[in-house]
């Protein structure tokens, strides 16, 4: 059945507080959780962290003070959804284990925008930055693995495989190598805005994570290693954010954040396997119902425009959360040694040898590169490297081989 926010009752923004004891959720079993409900929480909690940040920059620009105290409400709110979603990670899953479900979700998040994306703009931008993420799976899987001995495919439950992608030691580019061109916000598909939304939330949560505990590792080489991916993930916001259509205003920006989350929960609500977190996901649907008819209303308000005009009358069909390790592979197949140049990207080869590419490349690695000094570390102790390889060898000839780092 078609499904339209805006045709439903949902809950009103100033009956949505909740209390402490409601907030402070029993935490998931970290043995026993499905990774995709793993995954589903990590999203909506960047998610809500994206909105929040968004309402706060949008009072921060506007001097109406009804308005304020509007987005306040509304921000009070999300806040209250981001601890209790969050707060269902528990205290023992330490920070390099959730930062596995991290990298889990960066693949098969992406993987899934992308097989679904109609701009082809934007799907080259997800298939590009997609085997970077699988890339960082790979070298926090070995870091787990080596400091901590917990294998990853205990994690990531074998629907994901960990194996080389691009080489996180290649994907240090330019800043001006990271922007792309955006798309219109009047001719683009929803679930084009949708896709770029959802991905730029899920990759500023991750670079928003690193930047807070990547020097809680306890090894020099795992400090290292979070360093490193950290500034790609500061890359990947970049890269992701700059598809986005500048002119929209703030209220059409406020409008498809709710939409957004709206849209996400009541994905995920559909195949959420554990009963006690889907009443959360059915829950808090109702309260975005009510934040979408609030933001719809400012916007009517102080634009005098309607949202239903840019708004489908049925909801896109929902994201789905699974395995999607063939995508990956034919993604790997075809490029992993692309590179980008300016707006575009191209095979490695096509880029030439004065371009800032190989200086920025030369000031940045210097003489240690964490991403490669971990694989070499973990050869040198167990013989080879660790991966996950379900469905055969690596697609790339040149990373079949495990005794030895490869570039």
């Amino acid at each position: 059945m078609a499904f339209n926010p805006l045709k439903e009752k949902g809950i009103p923004v100033e009956k949505q507080l909740k209390d402490w004891s409601t907030l402070n959720v029993k935490p998931y079993d970290k043995n026993d959780v499905n990774p995709y409900t793993r995954c589903r929480i990590i999203i909506m909690n960047g998610a809500e962290v994206e909105g929040a940040f968004f309402s706060h920059q949008f009072a921060r620009h506007c001097d109406d003070i009804e308005l304020k105290r509007t987005l306040a409400m509304a921000r009070r709110v999300e806040q209250q959804q981001q601890k209790r979603i969050n707060w269902l990670i528990p205290a023992n899953e330490s920070p390099l284990e959730v930062t596995i479900g991290y990298e889990q979700v960066a693949v098969d998040l992406t993987a899934a925008l992308a097989q679904n994306e109609p701009d082809p703009v934007v799907k080259a931008a997800l298939d590009f930055a997609l085997l970077e993420d699988f890339d960082h799976l790979y070298r926090y899987a070995d870091l787990l693995e080596m400091t901590q001995g917990i294998k990853a495919e205990n994690i990531v439950g074998k629907m994901t495989e960990i194996t080389v992608g691009r080489p996180t030691v290649s994907e240090h580019r330019h800043p001006f190598d990271e922007i792309r061109p955006n798309y219109s916000a009047e001719k683009a598909d929803i679930l084009t805005k949708l896709h770029v939304m959802i991905i730029v939330a899920a990759e500023q949560q991750t670079m928003n994570f690193y930047m807070n505990v990547g020097n809680r590792a306890e090894t020099d080489i795992g400090r290292g290693l979070y360093q490193e991916i950290g500034m790609v993930e500061e890359q990947h916001v970049t890269h992701y954010e700059s598809l986005a259509d500048p002119t929209m205003s703030w209220f059409m920006r406020d409008v498809m954040h709710q939409y957004t989350e709206c849209y996400l929960y009541h994905s995920f609500m559909q195949q959420e396997a554990d009963d006690r977190i889907r009443k959360i996901w059915e829950e808090h649907l109702d309260m975005e119902i009510g934040q979408l008819k609030a933001s719809c209303e400012m916007m009517k308000k102080h634009e005098k425009r309607d949202a239903a005009e840019f708004l489908p009358a049925a909801m896109p069909k929902p994201l789905i959360m699974e395995s999607n390790i063939d995508y990956v592979r034919k993604i790997m197949a075809e490029q992993t040694d692309f590179n980008a140049k300016g707006t575009e990207y191209v095979p490695g080869e096509q880029i030439p040898s004065d371009y800032r590419y190989f200086d920025h490349q030369k000031m940045v690695n210097g003489s240690w590169v964490p991403s490669q000094d971990i694989i070499r570390q973990y050869i040198e102790k167990n013989g080879k490297d660790y991966r996950l390889e379900i469905k055969g060898p690596h697609p790339v000839k040149r990373f079949q081989k495990r005794d030895k780092v490869v570039k």
